[in-house]
């Protein structure tokens, strides 16, 4: 079992930003690749940007490139993303995830999910 614990979540004005926090405990946390996925009120969960399990492989999604940054320090057992220039359409509960797969879009090929963390961005 993989525990994750999501932080760093709160409320910023537009054209801010913010840092989450990942962190797991557990099983082995250089074994997985990780990512971070969103859902809004009323919109489907999506995919936000994932990491594979030595850091030099990302991925994100297009409404999130070049604004937002994924990192990880397996010394730490903990997974970053730090996201600038905020819109009002990335509000959303933020989850990390975990894969001992692959760096994947694709919710399913994550094993272990975290509570997720609430962000907010006001116009």
């Amino acid at each position: 079992q993989v525990h994750l614990v999501e932080s760093g979540g709160g409320l910023v004005q537009a054209g801010g930003s913010l840092r989450l926090s990942c962190a797991a405990s557990g099983r082995t946390f250089v074994g997985y690749a990780m990512a971070w996925f969103r859902r809004a009120p009323g919109k489907e969960r999506e995919f936000v940007a994932s990491i594979s399990w030595s850091g030099a492989n990302t991925y994100y999604a297009d409404s999130v490139k070049g604004r937002f940054t994924i990192s990880r320090d397996n010394a730490k057992d903990t997974v970053y993303m730090q996201m600038n220039s905020l819109k009002p359409e990335d509000t959303a509960v933020y989850y990390c995830a975990a894969s001992a797969s692959s760096y994947s879009d694709d919710p399913y090929e994550y094993d272990y999910w975290g509570q997720g963390t609430q962000v907010t961005v006001s116009s």
